[in-house]
């Protein structure tokens, strides 16, 4: 249809492609040394089934693993954290957390009969803290929260250390 000067929106719509395919094609045929057939062959092999996925670099998971036990079954926030630090490597929490699903058993589907450990109880203020840490780029902010009182306190840190979390 193209060496007989049918122009290219009309070979677009005929075939019911987008008019862009039809122009991008054309060209790939005309640069082609072989012409149609060399075009065809390409295309044929380039459709032999479905992409292989992005493999992650064996290095890399060994170093999430290594900093989970290093720093005793850290959250994936802290594991890109010390990433970041020690090798200047920075991936999505959830590429990490896909990577400790690898070898780890992050957490079990919640089971609403199944009985669960056993809960703190406080009777008094400050007897049961609970606390965490949450990321915010380049600040950290150190939770805990009592559990009796429902006390909170917020500390806000440049860094990941415990001797920076000490709320004085």
């Amino acid at each position: 249809m193209y060496e007989q000067d049918v122009p290219k929106s009309h070979i677009a719509a005929k075939l019911g492609l987008q008019r862009e395919t039809v122009h991008i094609w054309i060209a790939r045929i005309t640069t082609n040394r072989n012409g149609l057939l060399g075009f065809l062959d390409e295309y044929s092999r380039a459709k032999r089934g479905p992409r292989l996925k992005r493999q992650i670099d064996p290095i890399l998971k060994r170093w999430v693993w290594l900093i989970r036990e290093r720093e005793m079954d850290c959250c994936g926030q802290k594991i890109l954290y010390f990433l970041k630090k020690e090798h200047n490597v920075t991936i999505s929490v959830p590429k990490i957390y896909e990577i400790l699903v690898e070898k780890y058993v992050i957490k079990s589907k919640w089971k609403k009969y199944h009985k669960r450990g056993p809960v703190p109880v406080a009777s008094k203020p400050r007897e049961v803290i609970q606390m965490d840490t949450v990321d915010f780029g380049e600040v950290f902010a150190f939770t805990a929260v009592d559990i009796y009182s429902r006390e909170a306190d917020v500390v806000l840190r440049p860094s990941l250390k415990s001797r920076r979390s000490s709320i004085s």
